[in-house]
């Protein structure tokens, strides 16, 4: 008999018969009860002691990277990227977010062969574990596909009954055109079976054979798997690309109700195996497509039954759009009308491109041409997908955040002042906001755009994926006149001090301040109404004099105004704020109450 109380069960139970037969679902239902039985007696206690995000506050900052982001000739990767991370991030970083560290045949760890083994290039297990005794660990769940050199696809091909249900085959005479496409790629891709030639889904790459969970035992291996990576360790679990997950001929195949079902199976499931674990939605959609992903609370709870947190996709292209402009209107406005039951995942650079279809709505089709040619004119790449009508529309821009802000073409010392200020209140702007920050590892150091890496790999995304080696990144460090130093040691300082201000809680208030147009100004408040904090950025290379009113409210919680950047006193006179900005400048205001470095 299985253990798992009753308000899990049920969900698992309601969802189960949305998918499948009630004999099916019955059987499958009683299959995930023992393998929550299993897991519980597994999972070992010491995981849910070093589990920080159990309850989330402001030293929760993700570090995005590869495991083989920083190398060694001497070493692993995994073990040379601990090796950094204890040297340079200890005091500033609570999470790492391991992208893809699993044998695979292509797309950089994202079309992969064994869900369940490390990358023996990479190190092995062990050496996850000794990255997660300082910091806790998000896990990729690429679950959409798996690689067509996996076992499980191998087996398929040879007429495996097992296996013969786990992909997705279609006549390739079917009309798909209704179907989403996030590639300018075929979506059927054909194969030699012991059967003969058949078409199987492939939504990303050929390389990548999407998985069929209308067969209930895909799903018991998936929910196995996840539960595995809880047993390793996971604190977050990352479910890639799952708007794609359930196909349906005659639908656009994407945010399906029976995907959403599913992801409120896994959540069930880890309620009641490991409640500390965090589902977090990737989605490159825009933004009220995105945040149907929390799902919908639990009665008698203040949980949301699907992913507690969601990327913040439009981020990304609303902060290059307010710092080409020197404009903060939409991006405050957007701020402004945002909504969400769950946690917003804060980043504007990661693995992936800079996605244009989050913008959709929010920006025109000037403005977004603007960033578009504002990316090529700084040596960026443009990625395409493929719409129903055949034609092909921009997807994502790729390039370094840094070089997306900053033009590479322009090598004036002088300049690089400017260029590195600018970076910098970008990321301010994002540890600002309400929720927790992602930061991926080359942000850290405002490294650039990799030419040499594209030309290797013949993929656009491959500009923003350099490896770095670690005796470089220490002789950079060490020269403080270098630009990776320079950026370093701001982004280190705002980290830090972000770390020690309750204002920052992700689940603290936040509101968008009226402030002139060249500004952007944010108010923080602690969830125990103790502290404020307000955010301001000159996200223009001018130097800004205004004043900011404030409220009585805000008033009574700032007797002693002080930037805890500068450490610079403020006044507050009748009512107002005066504020003073050089160009990008980023102050954030507090009483002197407040912590500071």
């Amino acid at each position: 008999m299985t253990r798992f109380n009753m308000a899990a069960k049920d969900r698992i139970v309601d969802e189960l018969n949305k998918l499948y037969d009630p004999s099916i679902a019955e059987n499958t239902n009683k299959k995930i009860g023992d393998l929550i039985d299993l897991y519980k007696k597994r999972i070992s206690l010491e995981i849910d002691e070093i589990t920080r995000l159990g309850q989330i506050n402001q030293s929760d900052v993700v570090l995005i990277a590869y495991a083989d982001h920083v190398i060694n000739h001497n070493l692993y990767p995994l073990q040379t990227l601990n090796i950094f991370l204890l040297d340079y991030l200890k005091e500033i970083i609570g999470t790492v977010h391991l992208l893809p560290f699993f044998p695979y045949s292509s797309d950089d760890g994202f079309s992969i062969i064994d869900y369940f083994h490390v990358n023996p290039r990479l190190g092995d297990w062990n050496d996850i574990k000794n990255i997660g005794m300082n910091f806790s660990l998000m896990i990729d769940a690429v679950i959409n596909h798996i690689s067509r050199e996996s076992n499980w696809f191998q087996a398929f091909l040879k007429g495996d009954s097992l296996y013969r249900d786990f992909f997705i085959r279609v006549d390739p005479t079917v009309d798909i055109s209704e179907v989403v496409r996030p590639r300018a790629l075929p979506l059927l891709t054909p194969v030699k079976t012991v059967e003969g030639e058949e078409y199987v889904w492939t939504t990303f790459s050929s390389d990548q054979i999407d998985l069929d969970f209308s067969n209930p035992k895909v799903l018991l291996e998936i929910i196995n798997l996840l539960l595995f990576y809880v047993e390793k360790g996971a604190s977050i679990i990352r479910l890639d690309a799952i708007a794609y997950l359930w196909k349906q001929i005659g639908t656009s195949c994407i945010h399906l109700p029976e995907t959403h079902s599913i992801i409120r199976i896994f959540r069930a499931v880890l309620d009641e195996v490991a409640s500390q674990v965090y589902l977090i939605s990737e989605t490159n959609v825009p933004h009220e497509e995105n945040i149907s992903y929390f799902g919908q609370m639990i009665p008698g709870t203040e949980q949301t039954d699907e992913a507690q947190m969601v990327y913040q996709f439009p981020l990304a292209p609303l902060i290059l759009h307010t710092f080409y402009s020197g404009d903060s209107r939409i991006m405050c406005r957007w701020l402004r009308g945002l909504k969400g039951d769950g946690i917003f995942f804060n980043f504007i650079a990661s693995h992936d491109g800079i996605g244009i279809m989050p913008a959709k709505g929010l920006l025109d089709q000037n403005q977004i041409n603007s960033l578009i040619e504002k990316t090529i004119s700084h040596n960026g790449q443009i990625s395409y997908k493929k719409n129903s009508d055949g034609s092909k529309s921009v997807y994502e821009l790729n390039i370094t955040l840094y070089d997306a802000l900053n033009d590479p073409n322009n090598t004036n010392k002088i300049q690089e002042e400017l260029d590195i200020s600018r970076f910098l209140a970008s990321q301010a702007i994002m540890l600002s906001l309400a929720g927790v920050p992602g930061i991926y590892l080359s942000s850290l150091f405002g490294f650039r755009n990799c030419y040499s890496c594209v030309n290797e790999s013949n993929r656009a995304r491959s500009i923003n994926r350099e490896k770095y080696y670690l005796n470089k990144i220490n002789e950079n460090l060490a020269n403080p006149n270098s630009r990776e130093s320079k950026v370093f040691k701001g982004y280190h300082f705002l980290l830090k001090l972000r770390r020690m201000n309750k204002a920052f809680h992700p689940k603290g208030i936040q509101e968008v301040l009226s402030t002139p147009s060249s500004v952007f100004a944010l108010l923080r408040i602690s969830p125990d109404h103790e502290q404020l904090i307000i955010a301001i950025v000159n996200v223009t290379k001018n130097i800004i004099d205004f004043e900011l009113n404030l409220s009585k409210e805000m008033i009574e919680l700032l007797p002693y105004p002080r930037d805890l950047l500068s450490s610079e006193k403020l006044e507050i006179k009748k009512e107002t704020l005066s504020v003073y900005l050089m160009p990008y400048q980023v102050m954030w205001v507090s009483s002197d109450k407040g912590n500071e470095v």
